[in-house]
């Protein structure tokens, strides 16, 4: 999950050099408010542009610019995924393009596009179209998921199922499978120039009718020489196999001790587990007043008792864990040991198939060094050097006949993978478990927004809308408040996919003007209580110039005002 925690800028649009923060983590529900041209959209464009070098409206980046100071401008977002901290900083005039983890500076590639690649990629897991689908929802620029092209669409759904990856597979395969043709093609006129090389040679041996004495001594040497290597690895072998032997005996407790090492670290998960439960329980009774099933004030005598109770219980925990921790180290220092004792033993065995290997080799050696001697024996033919050079285009000839054959059973495969990874392939499947869930989620949220209809997405993601009389239409077909409604139901959808699946589930919801374009009183009305019903791990700002009729609906207001031609936050 994203948890974003704060955003700041300076010198952005009407913003001076002073830098505005706003905390991203602090209320469940924020309402921006401000006069027109006060900057309550700043934080739209500043977040898209921190992490997506282009601001959420159509503004050049010339304009981002501070007008009158025309430089120095900076937009800085902390957030966290897991236990990990992230800092984005960015800016022009100076450029900055700055990635931190936890307040390190990850190193930065030659070009700025493979660090904002490694930055959507790697670490956010999302870009700047998904980002708008899910994050962000404005009145102006906001392109709805149902005005989008089918392609971008689908591209929206990948990424939201983490199945784009597939896509980018398959372009890589692409390549691969054309590698693979040329490769093939290069393969088959190397083994037609070896065959006319071996026919030629073949003709050439048939021709020598010499016989040479010293052609059989020389075959003779090869032979003994051969021989006598072969007795030496022999002897060799047998002394690796009396090593191998004590060995094996030394690292038989390796396998007891990686499972003895696996359920430690499952004890010391559950006791993690556990110590997370009782630091709930402590903070229930240290922030809780009143028992939240009888509505009774919780004495406070009892409130110390139990906390004082779930410490002690904790602090038996971290010692325990301390005991587990020198446990595991002293296990991890055996295992080490164990596994340096297995990698000698690996070795060895290695080389015993290495030295039966080259047994096996010399000996095919000396039977086709005997069988040559027999052929000039008998046939009176000192044909060595045109039968190494025969033997030669015979073996080249071999290895490009198992290289055509791997290339061919490589070929085989891609064509395999290229049917998983079309979009008719494997992704379908995923997409077909997911569309029934998206179907639900869309018509509960279209419910809750009191626009009862029956929406329905295929698995090409174009929609079938019905009423309840049965009646079909398109999302062109409803008014702009209707359609309001199917983008908000849209949105909160694909964030409950995200989060579902955990890819790019994050705390920040940003709405901008929802409520001053298209909602009449009583969309507005459930469109808060939705709001209202999100898990407290959301954070929702939404930017209005209803201020004086949504404020106190709202736990925060962050109100913006222009002073002196420069934005600020209203003290």
């Amino acid at each position: 999950m994203i948890y974003f925690k704060d955003i700041r800028w300076k010198n952005f649009l009407s913003t001076g050099n002073v830098w505005t923060k706003v905390k991203l983590n602090e209320h469940a529900n924020t309402i921006i408010v401000g006069e027109n041209g006060s900057g309550k959209s700043t934080i739209l464009d500043a977040l898209c542009f921190v992490l997506f070098n282009k601001p959420f409206r159509k503004i050049s980046k010339s304009q981002m610019l501070n007008s009158i100071n025309m430089g120095g401008l900076e937009v800085h977002v902390n957030f966290t995924i897991g236990k990990t901290d992230y800092i984005i900083k960015r800016g022009i005039k100076p450029a900055l393009f700055e990635i931190y983890q936890d307040n390190t500076l990850l190193n930065q590639p030659g070009s700025s596009r493979d660090y904002q690649k490694q930055l959507e990629e790697t670490i956010i897991k999302l870009n700047f179209k998904s980002f708008t689908q899910i994050v962000v929802l404005g009145a102006s620029t906001f392109i709805p998921f149902m005005q989008l092209s089918v392609a971008h669409r689908r591209e929206v759904i990948e990424d939201l199922l983490d199945i784009s990856i597939f896509s980018n597979m398959g372009k890589l395969l692409k390549d691969r499978v054309a590698d693979n043709r040329e490769s093939i093609r290069d393969t088959d006129y190397q083994i037609d120039l070896l065959m006319n090389k071996i026919e030629t040679q073949q003709s050439y041996i048939r021709k020598l009718k010499e016989q040479n004495d010293d052609t059989i001594a020389t075959f003779q040497g090869l032979i003994d020489g051969a021989q006598d290597e072969i007795n030496d690895l022999s002897q060799l072998s047998n002394t690796i196999l009396l090593d191998i032997e004590k060995l094996s005996e030394q690292v038989q407790p390796l396998k007891g001790e990686e499972t003895k090492r696996t359920k430690l670290d499952d004890i010391h998960k559950r006791m993690s587990t556990k110590v997370k439960n009782i630091q709930k329980k402590i903070q229930f009774f240290a922030e809780t007043n009143n028992c939240p099933t009888c509505s009774q004030e919780i004495d406070e005598t009892i409130k110390k008792q139990k906390i004082a109770e779930h410490e002690e219980q904790q602090k038996e925990i971290y010692d325990g864990e301390d005991k587990l921790v020198d446990e595991v180290a002293k296990l991890d220092k055996r295992i080490m040991e164990l596994m340096e004792k297995q990698t000698e033993l690996n070795s060895l065995q290695t080389q015993i198939t290495e030295n039966n290997s080259n047994i096996k080799s010399l000996n095919k050696s000396i039977k086709k060094n005997q069988d040559e001697i027999e052929k000039i024996k008998s046939t009176g033919v000192d044909s060595t050097d045109a039968i190494e050079t025969l033997k030669t285009h015979e073996d080249d000839k071999r290895i490009y006949e198992t290289k055509k054959e791997e290339l061919v059973n490589e070929k085989e495969l891609f064509g395999v993978a290229v049917n998983m990874l079309k979009d008719d392939g494997i992704k379908k499947k995923i997409i077909k478990q997911y569309v029934p869930v998206m179907n639900k989620l869309i018509n509960k949220y279209l419910a809750a927004l009191d626009f009862f209809v029956l929406f329905e997405l295929d698995e090409q993601f174009n929609e079938v809308i019905r009423s309840r009389h049965r009646d079909e239409f398109s999302y062109a077909s409803f008014s702009e408040g209707e359609k309001m409604r199917i983008d908000l139901a849209l949105l909160f959808t694909w964030r409950a996919i995200a989060k579902l699946k955990n890819s790019i589930n994050t705390n920040l919801l940003v709405l901008d003007e929802v409520f001053d374009a298209s909602l009449d009183n009583n969309g507005c009305d459930e469109f808060l209580k939705l709001l209202n019903q999100l898990d407290n791990q959301t954070n929702v700002f939404v930017i209005s110039h209803k201020g004086d009729i949504l404020a106190e609906k709202f736990r925060n207001q962050i109100k913006f005002e222009k002073i002196k031609n420069f934005s600020r936050i209203a003290a």
